[in-house]
């Protein structure tokens, strides 16, 4: 592996009381396409969460591009590349397509949104739409378009393709596929959707009770269905 982008270190974090991960570690490599699967309730998007800053982390590092997290804001982690897609979309159902993009721009100029459009021309069409008009999809890929506006070297994806359609979800892999190829983009994905999940990524990591379990291709895993029975609960086939 090249110098990773992102490292977790004997990972112990969680809410409150509540511990999630237990000793967590692994590594990510720029411009890999790491995809994180399990059981619901595993710690993967608390992973996602402790990256980001979002949750409490009481033991280990988390590393991006050598720099120690600990102690940074999520603001200040979104500063350095860093950028999340929630599982909640988290658009404003009250603002217009246009001006839920502008709040992704930071201090970039608004010219620079051409990039979001060009992304998913769906969202150029409906630019003056109120978010609250969009369909899941398209809230889906509002959410990942502003995100994007960021600028981020490392996209964290909880769930992206959560309750929409096989055409929509083979929309956004193609559009998460070409941010890789053409912009270098690191990405990390959650996803219940375990064999497109695997057809995206590079690699694989099983979570189970918090901690990695099992690694794999992502291409060779996705035809292993006695481990994915086993490890996930589910056969590809």
């Amino acid at each position: 592996m090249d110098t990773p982008l992102l490292e977790l270190h004997d990972v112990v974090a969680g809410y409150g009381p509540t511990t999630v991960l237990n000793g967590l570690g692994f590594a990510v490599a720029p411009r890999e396409k790491l995809a994180l699967i399990g059981r619901n309730g595993v710690g993967k998007t608390t992973t996602l969460a402790a990256v980001m800053g979002l949750a409490q982390l009481t033991r280990g590092r988390i590393v991006f591009d050598g720099e120690d997290l600990a102690g940074l804001a999520p603001h200040q982690r979104a500063a350095r590349g860093l950028g999340l897609v929630p599982q909640t979309r988290d658009i404003f159902p009250s603002l217009s397509v246009e001006e839920n993009l502008v709040a992704g721009l930071k201090r970039r100029p608004k010219r620079a949104l051409d990039e979001a459009y060009a992304l998913f021309p769906r969202l150029a069409e409906r630019r003056r739409n109120g978010g609250a008009q969009l369909s899941g999809g398209e809230q889906q890929m509002l959410s990942v378009a502003r995100a994007l506006l960021g600028q981020p070297r490392l996209l964290l994806l909880d769930e992206p393709l959560e309750g929409l359609a096989p055409l929509i979800r083979q929309e956004l892999l193609a559009a998460f596929a070409r941010l890789s190829r053409e912009r270098g983009i690191t990405v990390v994905i959650v996803e219940q959707q375990v064999q497109e999940a695997l057809g995206y990524a590079d690699r694989a990591l099983v979570l189970e009770r918090g901690a990695v379990v099992h690694e794999a291709a992502a291409a060779a895993l996705r035809e292993d269905g006695a481990t994915l029975e086993r490890l996930v609960g589910m056969a590809v086939h």
